[in-house]
């Protein structure tokens, strides 16, 4: 039984850690240099506030799970690809709206 216990203990604590690693859910954030516009920062609580779960960009495609796996552009966004299949000012504000771009980009 104690052994069982242990495995069992083991295998929780790998799960938690490796999820971790990937994770960007609610209350957690991710960052991209945004280039010249100013640092992009992701966050995961803004989203599901929002209505959005995980795996509405992830299981869909949008963007893979390992955290810097995808390359962002913003001409990638603008043609409807990752952020933009979602900001594309029906749904969420847009990222061709030069007025928006501080809600993502900062200096």
């Amino acid at each position: 039984m104690k052994k069982f216990f242990v495995i069992a203990l083991v295998v929780a604590v790998t799960v938690v850690l490796a999820a971790s690693a990937f994770a960007v859910g609610p209350g957690k954030t991710v960052e991209w240099d945004g280039k010249g516009a100013g640092k992009v920062v992701f966050d995961g609580k803004v989203h599901a506030d929002k209505g959005s779960k995980c795996a509405d960009c992830h299981q869909s495609g949008l963007f893979k799970m390992k955290k810097g796996s995808d390359t962002l552009t913003m001409k990638d966004m603008e043609a409807g690809k990752n952020c933009g299949a979602c900001h594309n000012g029906t749904k969420a504000f847009g990222v061709k709206d030069a007025a928006t771009c501080a809600k993502c980009h900062t200096k």
